[in-house]
């Protein structure tokens, strides 16, 4: 490679020889190198030359590769995929060359968690993998164990009965293990004679040790027909290489085979062994592959390298056990008598105890009217529960002659009605009080009723009848004759009116009844039903004999709710409203004022009304809104009673009405809302009046008359009709309020006014107004003679008050307090008010409602008698309190 860089010229220096190395010249070029490695160097050498530009051609000729070098590594470090393949390809050799343990502390933490994932992932792989060698472990574990547990309860049961069984039961207690345990401890017989080890793949065999005075054949003969023998059951039922003959059992010898890697221990065992001995076999065959794995997997007949084996297996065959001594239970027999004995008498008396018992539960299964649900026996105590007519026998009582003793039953009955015969039989004689001409008496389970009755008594009987057939005995009153008198049947007429009218939509009868030859009806009426008037035609009841009263009330039927409807949404042409399944559908095309009016209709009755569905009207008019909504609020108006609308228009986006309004009517301006009409746009000028609406009519009588509580005040067809009792005062001013009424055109109907009868109120006034309470002179509490005065006046006025309210009034007293003339005027009339205070609070503490109590001072001016005629007597009487009675 040739460079057209000039090489670099040092200046020439004598040597002392050849070999002698130019320091100045060195010196010089490490100077140069400084330089062009860290500019800054040129600063602090000073004298020396600058950069020689021949320089990075001396850096590319002496570092150049490996500058090349660390920028393929620094680019390979860059990339992964390019390192990955780089370490892919030396990481094989180098798992290779590291150090076993280095290795698995490195790589332990990586493949836990790859494992840990992959099963998180898909544990059918690990169950995939692990089930060809924990399955026959898992098999074969169980089959021991139940082998182990049959062998533990056999020994158990033998033992149990016995002395030894004492005494290893105790033995089991002390020692906190169990009982079944302990048993096989002691009595299993066993011993292990002889004991090989095979070789697995040869079959050839590796070790044998035989038990002292135990006989034997050829070991290698016995050796080769164990293999041969396993060979030929795995080739006969293609079982896999792993499997192996666990038990041979031929008389009294067992053979126990276990099998390991590279070698199977067989132990040949007489008697019964414990099922812990293969644990045992087990291990030993684990120590011995455990020492001698190298060994045993490179065995080809040659045991010099397994001479210590046989030490191994010499503690094998040292296992034995001998049966220990059994004698009769005499002990064991003696305990269970003694025990046996008493437990045998208390359970003869238990079972005596149960028979009785079992004979009154018997006793009372058999009485009619009671059933038993649920009997127990619980502590020497007797529980029944169970249904009981009321009309059946006391079971408490048919406890007699059962020898139960009574404070040992606890007994709970629930009530109820039993459908038998004589139960029921009882119960309608009961119900119905059949008169003397109707007999009732039970044939073939039935319940004849024979004889005379009246139509009356003989509906409540088939009423009955109808009661009894959905589960109880038949009633037949077919036998009965009807003897209806004239009064009962035109009480049937007046009945079958009354039902007439109870099938009416829009009537629902409240009240009726009959008395002394007259009929009464009341309830409530929907103004679109039917006229109960008109429906007495073909019903044989005189209308003058029917008094009825309805009140007015809005039904919820699809009919009427479809009228009201109709009445308020004044729907167009275009709008038809019909009833389909019991929802009222409107449909057609109309403005969005009406739809909106309709919505708000709708929202109203989904509080209990039928539905009412307004989607299938489409919106034509958005234009006329304003005045769809003006309309409306018109129509909303001239709907009010007590509003008379005389004149309205609209003009400039602005809205005026003028008209009559009677100030019971409601508020034009509180009626805008829900119209959509701005209240800014509405100019209104109303004039009052006084409406001839018979509802502003009762308004108006009612506050001026205050009519008592007996008087009622209603509306019927358009009059206004008083009903009740009142005193002849308040009967004058609502005749003198009807004389004036009926110039204006308005009926006020006095005519079922009655008088009250105040007789017995006049009689007990006169006794109370004639009462006074006297006072000391100048003393406010009356003496202590006039105690027994205030108690007869406190049951007086109580007394008048009650009859009062009664009679439909209130009655007040005023307590007026006198005094004498002795002393000045002004503190005659404080003392005259004290003593009526005093008066008023005595009552009160007498029962007296103090708000029927009113208190005033006459002074002098109202004495009883003058004071001219006898001064002293005068005084004296004129010191009082006197009592007057108003009614209101």
């Amino acid at each position: 490679m040739t460079s057209s860089v000039d090489p670099i010229s040092l200046p020439p220096r004598a040597a002392s020889n050849d070999s002698e190395i130019d320091r100045e010249a060195l010196a010089r070029l490490l100077v140069e190198i400084a330089r062009n490695v860290d500019p800054d160097h040129r600063a602090r050498l000073k004298g020396v030359p600058t950069a020689d530009p021949r320089m990075e051609t001396l850096r590319q000729l002496l570092v150049g590769g490996e500058i090349s070098e660390l920028s393929r590594v620094t680019h390979l470090l860059d990339e992964p995929e390019q390192l990955a393949a780089a370490v892919g390809g030396v990481l094989p050799s180098a798992a290779a060359l590291a150090p076993h343990a280095q290795l698995g502390e490195a790589l332990a933490p990586a493949v836990e968690r790859a494992a840990q994932r992959s099963i998180q992932k898909n544990p059918s792989t690990l169950t995939d993998i692990l089930y060809p060698v924990f399955l026959p472990a898992i098999r074969k574990s169980i089959g021991e164990k139940i082998d182990q547990t049959f062998q533990s309860l056999n020994e158990s049961l033998r033992h149990i009965f016995t002395w030894h069984g004492l005494k290893w039961r105790f033995e089991a207690w002390r020692t906190g293990t169990s009982f079944s345990e302990v048993v096989l401890n002691h009595s299993l017989v066993y011993r292990v004679e002889h004991v090989f080890l095979i070789h697995r793949s040869s079959g050839l065999l590796i070790a044998h040790v035989t038990a002292e005075n135990a006989t034997s054949e050829d070991p290698q003969l016995i050796s080769s027909m164990l293999s041969a023998i396993q060979d030929f059951v795995r080739d006969s039922f293609n079982e896999k290489e792993q499997s192996g003959l666990d038990t041979i059992r031929f008389g009294e010898l067992r053979l126990w085979s276990e099998v390991g890697p590279f070698a199977t221990l067989v132990a040949v065992i007489r008697g019964n062994p414990p099922e812990e001995l293969h644990e045992i076999i087990r291990d030993a065959l684990l120590r011995i592959h455990e020492e001698f794995s190298q060994a045993l997997e490179q065995f080809d007949g040659d045991s010099s390298q397994l001479a210590d084996v046989e030490t191994r297996l010499q503690t094998c065959v040292e296992l034995q056990h001998a049966d220990s001594n059994q004698g009769f239970p005499w002990l064991v027999v003696t305990a269970i008598l003694l025990v046996l004995i008493p437990a045998g008498g208390w359970f003869f008396l238990s079972w005596q105890s149960g028979q009785r018992w079992q004979a009154y539960l018997s006793r009372l299964a058999t009485q009619p009217g009671i059933v038993v649900s649920e009997q127990k026996m619980l502590g020497g105590q007797f529980y029944v529960a169970g249904l009981r007519d009321p009309l059946a026998a006391d079971p408490q009582s048919l406890l007699s002659g059962t020898q139960v003793d009574p404070a040992r039953v606890h007994s709970q009955w629930q009530f109820y009605q039993s459908l038998e015969p004589e139960f029921v039989l009882k119960r309608l004689t009961a119900s119905l009080a059949p008169p003397d001409s109707v007999r009732l008496s039970i044939v073939d389970d039935r319940i004849v009723a024979e004889g005379e009755a009246n139509a009356t008594w003989i509906n409540r009987a088939r009423a009955a009848a109808q009661q009894l057939s959905a589960g109880g005995p038949v009633f037949d009153i077919s036998k009965v004759r009807d003897v209806m008198s004239p009064e009962e049947r035109e009480a049937e007429r007046w009945q079958a009116y009354v039902s007439r009218l109870g099938t009416q939509p829009g009537i629902i009868v409240a009240e009726q009844k009959m008395r002394d030859g007259q009929f009464y009806i009341a309830g409530l009426r929907d103004p679109l039903a039917a006229d109960p008037q008109s429906l007495l035609s073909g019903t044989e009841v005189d209308p003058a004999r029917v008094h009825s009263h309805w009140q007015f009330y809005q039904s919820l039927e699809s009919e009427f709710v479809l009228k009201r409807l109709t009445a308020l949404l004044y729907p167009t042409d275009k709008v038809r409203l019909s009833i389909v399944n019991g929802r009222i559908i409107a449909e057609g095309e109309a403005p969005d004022t009406w739809i909106d009016r309709a919505r708000a209709a709708a929202r109203q009755l989904s509080a209990g009304g039928p539905e009412f569905d307004i989607s299938r009207v489409r919106d034509v008019s958005p234009d006329a809104r304003a005045a769809e909504h003006w309309q409306y609020y018109v129509s909303r108006l001239e709907a009010q009673p007590g509003i008379i609308v005389a004149q309205q228009t609209a003009r400039g986006g602005h809205f005026y009405i003028s008209g009559l309004r009677d100030p019971l009517a409601a508020d034009p301006q509180a009626l805008l809302s829900g119209t959509e009409v701005d209240p800014a746009r509405v100019h209104s000028q109303w004039q009052f009046y006084q409406s001839l609406d018979p509802k502003f009519v009762v308004k108006r009588l009612t506050a001026s008359l205050s009519p008592p509580k007996s008087v009622r005040l209603s509306i019927v067809q358009g009059r206004i009709v008083v009903v009740g009792e009142a005193p002849a005062g308040w009967i004058s001013r609502a005749q003198a309020a009807a004389d004036q009424l009926s110039a204006d055109g308005v009926v006020l109907d006095v005519s079922q006014l009655r008088e009250l009868n105040l007789a017995e109120l006049n009689h007990l006034r006169e006794a109370i107004q004639t009462t006074d309470i006297f006072f000391p002179s100048g003393r406010v509490v009356p003496g202590a003679e006039q105690t027994p005065v205030l108690d007869r006046l406190a049951d007086q006025l109580k007394e008048f008050a009650e009859n009062a309210r009664k009679a439909g009034v209130t009655a007040r007293f005023m307590l007026t307090g006198h005094s004498d003339t002795t002393g000045r005027e002004t503190a005659n009339a404080s003392i005259s008010a004290a003593r009526a205070e005093t008066v008023r609070a005595l009552l009160n503490k007498r029962g007296v409602a103090p708000e029927l109590l009113q208190v005033r001072g006459a002074g002098t001016f109202e004495p009883a008698v003058p004071e001219n005629e006898n001064s002293r007597t005068g005084n004296s009487t004129n010191r009082r309190v006197s009592v007057t009675v108003n009614l209101e």
